[in-house]
């Protein structure tokens, strides 16, 4: 359950990073991450982190949208959230006229602030009086506000010489975007406007709106021109896909037969496409230049990706396309359970046009979005979505060192830990019962990296070797054994990963794989049958419970290769306890 404890631990986590920071400092810093800005680096630099600052805890411009975003934060931790002091938010929501006002007023609002928050007011001031970006303040807490106190804070930033405005989000909107950051789905989009296609409607004003009375979930059923959607994917970017079980997946049959018609017959794509489902929070139909449109707050597209990312890349006006919209209430406890559930379950039912995989089931499950955070501070960039490695490439940028699929990490685990048959029999079986719980049981990350690594070492050894490909997985699994509880020593661990990290295989190490090898198909060889009833080796190490008998092998008069695979091992284990001091 996701409560104000679990943002305190979030909170923790950053102060780790920035010791001199204040919790205030942290959930400024958290929040910039959770709802404005995708760079972590980003959102540090745009923290003050200082006292002095009257009120002013981040300043953060947006260019490309032509805005300045002014934060203060509070924390609370009580289980009751307290109410805030009027005088604080109306005195934060005036800042919109002492940066819009005149050179005199600016000034003396200055007096006595921290150098540093009033070199980023100037540059905020600049942007705003001479190339016109518009200001938003942001006051965020833990506590409660009541909406009359936000109305007077909205009627104080009305008064400002520039297009201003405040947002002033509590406890329930935060443990909400901190619910979506958990889940992997933020920053979110604010909102966008869907484009009411009206082409073919009769005696409708363009839209079905349907309410249930008893979950209170409000639906809309739509069209909007395949240029409209392939817009929304401009304007909103990978955002706009982060609740979606996988990424864009580039030139599949189903793609390239949405291509084709959007090129020959337009007309028909409406008919041939399944549409797109978007969930939100809230969706009010409305008009802007006398278009009708249908704004939706905090969207998602959790069915139709391939479709929006299609129709950006192949801008059709004639092409019109289904879209349907679900707004599904959110809050505290079952409602919020209800909402995860019904998008989960969403996904599942509707994105059946490109095969569903147990792994892409998982990718938004918190612990692969926690472990993808987690495995990002070291600079690895985890992929828990199945996407084209363009897309991969196109994310990663140049910020990463290391990239890791999930289902490789899943089969370097389930192999150190399990009967290597069970890796032998499929990927994808990793993501079902009951071996999904078990590999991803949010250990501690150098636990996986110790598993990762030593997998590539195995993988290394049997490079140029067809036979040892077939035996790798109980390689790993029989070396893991001799070296995880050394590997699962943070210091051991880490002198480990950083040495494969400089692409540096420790030749102690080295020779023991090498040397298991031949152990393994001198095993085969032994252990396969005569004639006929010879098992060939791509079927012998796929048995049950092979490991073991190779165990027993190991130990027998006919393996004449333990003393030197000991030998080995330790003096790779002595390398590793020395660089760990």
């Amino acid at each position: 359950m996701v409560d104000i404890q679990t943002l305190r631990r979030e909170l923790k986590e950053i102060q780790d990073h920035f010791p001199t920071w204040t919790l205030d400092n942290a959930f400024v810093h958290w929040f910039l991450r959770a709802f404005l800005v995708t760079d972590d680096e980003v959102a540090a630099r745009s923290v003050t982190g200082v006292s002095h600052d009257k009120g002013v805890d981040a300043v953060y411009t947006d260019a490309a949208v032509g805005k300045v975003f002014v934060l203060q934060g509070k924390c609370h931790f009580t289980n009751k959230a307290p109410q805030e002091k009027r005088a604080d938010i109306l005195d934060f929501a005036r800042l919109s006229q002492r940066l819009s006002d005149s050179d005199a007023v600016f000034a003396a609002y200055k007096e006595n602030i921290d150098p540093l928050v009033g070199r980023k007011l100037v540059e905020a001031r600049e942007q705003i009086r001479k190339r016109r970006f518009s200001l938003h303040l942001y006051y965020v807490t833990t506590g409660a506000c009541s909406s009359p106190l936000k109305d007077e804070a909205e009627a104080e930033t009305a008064q400002a010489n520039c297009s201003a405005d405040i947002s002033i989000l509590d406890r329930k909107e935060i443990l909400t975007l901190l619910t979506d950051y958990l889940r992997g789905a933020a920053p979110p989009v604010p909102f966008l406007d869907l484009p009411i296609d009206p082409r073919g409607l009769v005696g409708s004003d363009g839209v079905i709106q349907r309410f249930d009375q008893k979950t209170d979930i409000e639906s809309w059923i739509l069209s909007m021109s395949g240029r409209d959607v392939g817009h929304l994917y401009k304007i909103a970017g990978d955002r706009l896909f982060a609740r979606n079980i996988r990424g864009f997946l580039g030139d599949t049959a189903i793609n390239d037969g949405m291509k084709d018609t959007i090129k020959e017959s337009p007309e028909n794509f409406w008919y041939f496409n399944n549409g797109i489902t978007i969930v939100c929070d809230s969706a009010r139909k409305t008009a802007e230049r006398g278009q009708a449109v249908l704004r939706v707050s905090n969207p998602q597209i959790i069915n139709g990706q391939q479709t929006s990312r299609t129709l950006h890349k192949n801008a059709e006006q004639k092409a019109s396309v289904l879209v349907r919209v679900i707004s599904i209430p959110r809050g505290k406890g079952s409602q919020e359970t209800q909402f995860e559930r019904l998008v989960s379950s969403i996904v599942a039912a509707t994105n059946w046009q490109n095969a569903i995989l147990p792994s892409d089931l998982r990718s938004n499950d918190a612990r692969q979005v926690r472990l993808e955070r987690d495995l990002a501070k070291l600079r690895y960039h985890y992929l828990r979505k199945r996407q084209t490695k363009g897309e991969a490439k196109r994310q990663l940028g140049n910020q990463y060192w290391f990239r890791i699929k999930k289902e490789e990490l899943a089969q370097a685990v389930a192999a150190c830990e399990f009967d290597p048959e069970v890796v032998r029999s499929g990927k994808e079986g990793l993501f079902k019962a009951p071996y999904y719980d078990e590999i991803f049981n949010n250990r501690l990350v150098f636990h996986y990296l110790a598993a990762y690594w030593l997998s590539r070492v195995v993988k290394n050894n049997a490079s140029g070797f067809p036979d040892r490909a077939y035996a790798k997985w109980l390689v790993l699994h029989f070396v893991w054994k001799r070296l995880s509880k050394a590997l699962l020593q943070k210091g051991v661990s880490t002198a480990f990963r950083s040495e494969c990290e400089r692409n540096r295989w420790n030749r102690h190490l080295d020779t023991a794989v090498s040397q298991i090898y031949l152990a393994t198909l001198k095993f085969y060889k032994t252990k396969r049958g005569k004639g006929a009833k010879a098992v060939d080796i791509s079927n012998f190490f796929y048995r049950s419970k092979q490991h073991l008998a190779f165990e027993t092998f190991w130990l027998s008069k006919a393996n004449n290769r333990r003393t030197k695979v000991k030998r080995n091992l330790a003096r790779f284990l002595d390398e590793m306890k020395k660089a760990a001091q």
